[in-house]
């Protein structure tokens, strides 16, 4: 059986169980609050952040964990050698958290803010 299909951000949230949405919203909240050029959407039928067109970051919710993805294996790198996320289940592209995940507010705007570093045109 196929998994649906969402049609908005706001679809794949009324999907998912009280406690996942609240803590995706919440996610995704803070990173378009603290960046207004971002934007949602979603695209591989789960909800992504993106501009221009360029992936910044990515979620999604699971039988039994979220996933964070900054769309950036060297992001993910540089943050797991400074040890900024242990404690996590780390995967070269993204990182698990708990249903329930008190956020940490200042581990996602820094991956955004690095991620959207490496988006920047180099002269």
């Amino acid at each position: 059986m196929n998994p649906p299909r969402y049609s908005s951000i706001d679809d794949y949230l009324a999907q998912q169980d009280p406690v996942k949405a609240q803590t995706l919203r919440a996610m995704l909240d803070l990173i378009l609050a603290q960046h207004p050029g971002l934007e949602s959407k979603v695209a591989w039928n789960v909800p992504t952040i993106h501009r221009q067109g360029k992936y910044v970051a990515g979620l999604a919710a699971y039988k039994k964990h979220l996933t964070f993805a900054p769309w950036s294996q060297q992001v993910m790198s540089d943050f797991k050698a400074k040890g900024r996320l242990a404690g996590l289940v780390v995967f070269k592209n993204c990182f698990q958290i708990p249903i329930d995940w008190q956020i940490d507010g200042a581990l996602i705007k820094d991956m955004v803010h690095a991620r959207l570093a490496e988006l920047e045109p180099h002269p």
